[in-house]
């Protein structure tokens, strides 16, 4: 029998969410997040591009591509496809037409925790995707099996459905929506101490008088 482990798809987030979201920096969120935060070697195809949707995940067995052909028939402009490889890192499961026909969808991104392949032909689809690299091991419709809408584990972070994935130049970070809301304040405060710094280096401050002191060990 398959294995097939197939979920509805989720809410999608509240735009209005998302928007505020695109405006924050992954990087910004590394200042205090301590999960969420995909493995670095996830990387963007192209520099410059950014992302952020609602997460719709896939799991996807070795080889095998069939399920994500189905998953392509499902996602809806904004989402971001989460695909978690299963620990293959051989075959590549997104290629020029899948690339092709995801834009066309108007997905917001494609994560996969493993290679592409037809590199060009992604880049020229436009769609922002990020992988581990390239590999011209392609997988194939075999009918294996494998989850949707289920949570997966992609780029060493859980990625559950209907959660957030915020996608730059520094890389990935899942959050969910009640995460989202606060660190969208928390950036907003970060960008307002960034530029507080910013505008006394140009007067000349020295960095170290414009830090806060760091904390001792031991003190309350």
């Amino acid at each position: 029998m398959t294995p097939h482990d197939l979920h509805p798809m989720p809410e999608q987030c509240d735009p209005t969410l998302v928007a505020a979201l695109s405006q924050v920096d992954t990087s910004t969120l590394g200042h205090w997040r301590l999960w969420g935060l995909c493995d670095p070697a996830l990387r963007p195809l192209a520099p410059g591009i950014k992302a952020c949707g609602t997460i719709v995940t896939l799991a996807l067995p070795g080889p095998d591509g069939a399920l994500l052909h189905e998953v392509l028939s499902q996602v809806r402009a904004g989402d971001v496809l989460v695909i978690d490889r299963l620990g293959d890192t051989r075959h590549s499961a997104v290629g020029g037409v899948v690339a092709a026909a995801a834009a066309l969808r108007g997905l917001a991104a494609i994560v996969v925790d493993g290679p592409v392949a037809d590199l060009a032909e992604i880049l020229a689809a436009g769609l922002p995707v990020w992988a581990r690299g390239t590999s011209q091991h392609t997988t194939r419709r075999l009918g294996l099996g494998g989850r949707v809408n289920a949570p997966v584990s992609v780029g060493g972070v859980v990625a559950r459905p209907g959660d957030l994935a915020l996608c730059d130049g520094d890389g990935v970070v899942f959050l969910s929506p009640a995460e989202a809301a606060r660190d969208i304040e928390l950036a907003q405060y970060a960008a307002t101490r960034e530029a507080f710094i910013r505008e006394g280096l140009a007067k000349g401050i020295a960095l170290n008088d414009l830090l806060s002191p760091p904390a001792l060990a031991g003190s309350r």
